[in-house]
């Protein structure tokens, strides 16, 4: 078993290839160039990648960032960075490989300090768990990227993530079959660049 641990953590490593996450207008995107994550496709969640730490915000930059395993406690905190806008803040995350479509093999790191997404990851992880109690030879959850919203009194409506579990499969990735994407609500909407 240590060994496809190993295989998994070369796989998806916990840093992934690149930051995925759900924008102020509730569009999965990723990379530097925000792409937008294509409808209907399907994501493995490494069981072993789940993190939770803190991280200090600057000017739209990262001033610190201290994750370790879930299975670690929290790690010592000195003094936020003196630009940090609202000091340390605690963040969850984990790691996920596309499975389908265009971006198949590309890895991701999804990280959150949201209310709404820490209670997303935080949802995904016992479901994990869950499973992992029921059948330990399929512990990888595969799962849609969806959303959900809430009206908030002075910002209008927030989007919240929501990782949809569609199949479980086992550490060796059995296949996946390929899920044909419904039709873009427009023309051009699939996917996008900001």
């Amino acid at each position: 078993m240590s060994t496809s641990l190993r295989a998994l953590e070369k796989d998806v490593g916990p840093a992934g290839n690149v930051i995925l996450k759900m924008d102020k207008t509730g569009h999965w995107v990723f990379g530097a160039d925000q792409t937008e994550v294509e409808a209907e496709s399907l994501w493995a969640i490494n069981p072993f990648s789940f993190i939770h730490g803190f991280i200090a915000w600057g000017d739209g930059e990262v001033l610190g960032e201290k994750m370790v395993g879930v299975a670690e406690p929290l790690p010592e905190l000195e003094a936020a960075h003196k630009d940090a806008k609202r000091g340390w803040e605690t963040q969850i995350g984990m790691s996920l490989k596309c499975t389908t479509g265009e971006d198949k093999d590309m890895e991701a790191r999804f990280t959150t300090t949201s209310v709404g997404g820490k209670k997303a990851v935080q949802a995904l992880g016992v479901a994990i768990a869950t499973q992992v109690d029921k059948d330990q030879a399929k512990p990888v959850a595969i799962v849609k990227l969806k959303k959900d919203h809430y009206q908030h009194k002075s910002y209008g409506k927030i989007y919240t993530p929501v990782f949809e579990i569609v199949e479980w499969v086992g550490l060796d990735g059995a296949p996946v079959e390929e899920v044909e994407p419904e039709a873009p609500a427009s023309a051009g909407r699939r996917r996008r660049s900001v």
